[in-house]
C-alpha cells in the first residue's frame, strides 16, 4: 500500500531534519574535543542551526492547516522564542557569541531535536522503536530546562547591558514608545512563565504517549 503524499512529506522533512540537528550536535562535540575549550562553538555551527531554526517554521505551518495534530499556537511560541534569540540576540551581538551559554543551548537544542526528529521520522513510518519513543518523552525533563535556564535566558540576561549600551536596534524601534533595550527585558521577565506553559504541556504529552504505548505492550 502506497503511503499518502502528506506523509512521504513528513517523513522526508522529519528526516532531513534529524539528519541535520545530528551534523550540527557532531560539530559542536568535534569542536569540544579538539580545542577542549567551549570556545567556537557559534563559529562551528551557528549557520547549520539558524538554517535549520528558519525552516521548522514550516511546523507552524503544518499544525495551522492540520497536517499534523499539535495545532500553531505552541510550535509558534516555541519557534519564535528561539529565533529571536538566536537571529536577533545571539547574531547580533558578536560579545555574547563566546559565552558558555551558546555552548549549553546549542547542545541541548541539538541532542533534543535529534531525538525529537528521529521520533517523528519512525512514527511515519508506522515503526518506532519504543525506545526512541521513550527517549522523545523523557528526555526533555533535562535537556529544556537546560537550554531554557543556563542557556537562552542568562544569555538574554548577560546580553541586556550590551543591548542598552549600543542602543541595538534604535532604527527599527525609533517610531515605538520602548526600546529593543526595553523589550529585552520585558522578554527575560516573561519568558519563564511562557516556558513554563510548554515544559508542563510536554509532561502532559508523555502521560498520554506513555501510557497509550504500554497499553499497545501489553495487547
Amino acid at each position: 500500500m502506497v503511503a499518502p503524499i502528506s506523509t512521504l512529506y513528513l517523513l522526508a522533512y522529519n528526516s532531513l531534519q534529524a539528519i541535520g540537528w545530528t551534523v550540527s550536535l557532531t560539530k559542536i562535540l568535534y569542536n569540544l574535543v579538539s580545542t577542549f575549550s567551549l570556545h567556537g562553538t557559534y563559529a562551528s555551527a551557528s549557520h547549520l542551526i539558524s538554517f535549520l531554526q528558519c525552516a521548522a517554521f514550516l511546523e507552524v505551518i503544518h499544525g495551522a492547516i492540520g497536517l499534523v495534530p499539535s495545532g500553531a499556537l505552541l510550535p509558534l511560541m516555541q519557534w519564535g522564542g528561539r529565533t529571536h534569540f538566536l537571529l536577533a540576540v545571539v547574531a547580533k551581538l558578536h560579545e555574547v557569541q563566546e559565552l558558555p551559554s551558546v555552548f549549553i543551548t546549542f547542545l541541548a537544542w541539538s541532542i533534543s531535536e535529534v531525538i525529537r526528529y528521529s521520533h517523528y521520522a519512525f512514527s511515519c513510518t508506522g515503526n518506532c522503536p519504543s525506545s526512541i519513543t521513550y527517549l522523545r518523552y523523557t528526555a526533555f525533563i533535562v535537556l529544556y530546562p537546560l537550554g531554557v535556564g543556563p542557556g537562552e535566558l542568562w544569555l538574554m540576561y548577560q546580553a541586556l547591558p550590551i543591548v542598552k549600551k549600543n542602543n541595538i536596534y534604535a532604527d527599527s524601534f525609533s517610531g515605538l514608545p520602548f526600546s529593543y533595550y526595553d523589550f529585552l527585558k520585558v522578554v527575560v521577565l516573561v519568558y519563564p512563565f511562557l516556558w513554563l506553559k510548554l515544559y508542563m504541556h510536554l509532561f502532559k504529552q508523555r502521560r498520554t504517549k506513555l501510557n497509550k504505548h504500554h497499553v499497545k505492550k501489553r495487547a
